[in-house]
């Protein structure tokens, strides 16, 4: 059983509560625009998890040469795939429709939008997950992270957290 943290577009605020929520997590997961890689150092070292993430449109070169454009790995037996922009089902952007097709994950995980989303896409038998955004920037008017646990291949104990307001 992997306990996961998953957070997304920080916009180089990181609100300490999240060490906090994700306290009793095994790894965290950043969905992009970490907007620096001294608030990437920042969530592993006092969390003291690994952090798996991706770069998003706003990070620049420091963070890009950390994290790449898109992740695809298995968390026990649960084939992942993330990257900043997405979209969402069924209207992802045609570069992630490519990689969903060619990858084919039980687990999409996405950010940008700053819209909190976990919907199960039945064409593609996917869950996709977008914790919203975490950051105080943008026009999302809650900041908010997800909880869940990976076990086996059941994807379970989804929890919404939030943070407060932008």
């Amino acid at each position: 059983m992997t306990k996961i943290g998953l957070i997304s577009d920080t916009h180089g605020y990181l609100d300490d509560a999240v060490f906090e929520h994700f306290k009793q997590c095994d790894e965290i997961w950043h969905a992009g625009d970490f907007g620096n890689v001294e608030l990437a150092n920042r969530l592993a070292t006092e969390s003291g998890l690994p952090v798996k993430g991706v770069y998003g449109n706003i990070d620049g070169q420091d963070v890009r040469s950390v994290y790449p454009e898109q992740l695809v790995f298995y968390c026990e037996e649960v084939k992942v795939m993330m990257r900043h922009i997405g979209g969402a089902p069924p209207k992802y952007n045609p570069d992630t429709r490519k990689e969903l097709q060619l990858h084919k994950p039980q687990l999409f995980i996405a950010g940008h939008s700053h819209i909190l989303k976990v919907m199960y896409d039945d064409k593609l038998e996917c869950l996709h997950m977008n914790p919203g955004a975490a950051g105080k920037q943008g026009w999302h008017k809650m900041r908010t992270l997800i909880r869940f646990v990976i076990d086996g291949n059941n994807m379970k104990d989804c929890e919404v957290i939030e943070l407060g307001k932008r």
